[in-house]
C-alpha cells in the first residue's frame, strides 16, 4: 500500500486529506509544522509528500530544499498545496524539484487524480 505523508498547519486540511487518501487505499501520515514533516519524511521514507507553502518557522520552500539535502528524503515527489501560487513561488518550488503544485481550495478529485498518477495506482482503484 503507497505511503504519503501530509503537512499542513491547517488541522481542518489535514483531516480532509487524510480521510480523502484512506478512502482511496492510501496509508498517511500527517505533520502540522515542518520540523514534523522533515523527520517523519527520513523516518517514514513516503511515496509522495502533499505540502503547504505557507506553515510555521521556515516554510514549505525550505523544508524541500532541506529535504533534497538527505539521500533518505532528496527523490519523495512533493506536491505542493498552498493559497499562494504566486509565479516567484511557484518557480522556485519547481527550480527545487516540486512535482507539482494544486491551489486553495482544491478539487479533491483533482488533487486524487495527481496523487495516483505520481503514485502509478491503478485510476479504478
Amino acid at each position: 500500500m503507497p505511503k504519503i505523508l501530509i503537512a499542513d498547519d491547517d488541522p481542518d486540511i489535514l483531516a480532509t486529506l487524510e480521510i480523502r487518501m484512506k478512502a482511496n487505499g492510501i496509508q498517511v501520515v500527517t505533520a502540522s509544522d515542518c520540523n514534523q514533516a522533515i523527520k517523519l519524511a527520513y523516518a517514514e521514507q513516503p511515496d509522495l509528500i502533499l505540502m503547504d507553502i505557507k506553515m510555521p518557522s521556515i516554510g514549505g520552500i525550505a523544508t524541500l530544499d532541506n529535504m533534497k539535502m538527505y539521500a533518505r528524503t532528496k527523490n519523495i515527489p512533493v506536491i505542493f498545496i498552498t493559497a499562494f501560487p504566486g509565479q516567484e513561488v511557484r518557480e522556485k518550488a519547481l527550480e527545487l524539484g516540486a512535482t507539482d503544485f494544486i491551489a486553495k481550495p482544491f478539487d479533491s478529485e483533482e488533487l486524487i487524480a495527481k496523487v495516483k498518477k505520481i503514485l502509478k495506482m491503478d485510476m479504478d482503484g
